[in-house]
């Protein structure tokens, strides 16, 4: 595996992705298969990197950013708990019903969350529908 610090060349995006192979990388590259998770461009490629040397202090910090990540994970797991039991779950139908409050002004007890694309999302905001993403974490007990 290997990992590349990758560029949006249209909103200047940077972010990390894992390959299999360098080999591999190129592979989807030439395929047109990246894009940017934020706009969706296919100008994507690769930035400098540096390898990461790890030694005591760097050792510390990782620790650090697990426990930050392990309270990210925590506090958005009650935020979930709480939309779950607080909203109408609606499925992939997202984009759909919340037009369809908003333009029949259907009063609803509850709000809903479901699934939506950042284009769809992007959509109902220009319409003047409020909408958010949020991160989600499937549940795992196994």
């Amino acid at each position: 595996m290997i990992k590349y610090k990758l560029i949006c060349k249209d909103c200047e995006l940077t972010f990390d992705s894992w390959f299999a192979s360098s080999g591999e990388y190129e592979k989807l590259r030439k395929n047109n298969f990246l894009s940017c998770y934020s706009c969706n461009s296919k100008k994507v490629d690769k930035t400098l990197m540096a390898p990461k040397l790890i030694n005591k202090s760097t050792h510390k910090q990782a620790g650090k950013q697990n426990l930050k990540l392990i309270e990210v994970n925590k506090k958005i797991k009650e935020y979930q708990k709480f939309i779950k039991n607080n909203f109408d779950y609606v499925g992939e139908n997202f984009a759909y019903e919340a037009r369809s409050i908003h333009y029949d002004n259907k009063k609803k007890n509850k709000g809903i969350f479901g699934t939506a694309s950042n284009e769809e999302i992007k959509e109902l905001k220009e319409e003047g529908i409020e909408a958010e993403m949020i991160p989600w974490i499937k549940d795992s007990n196994n």
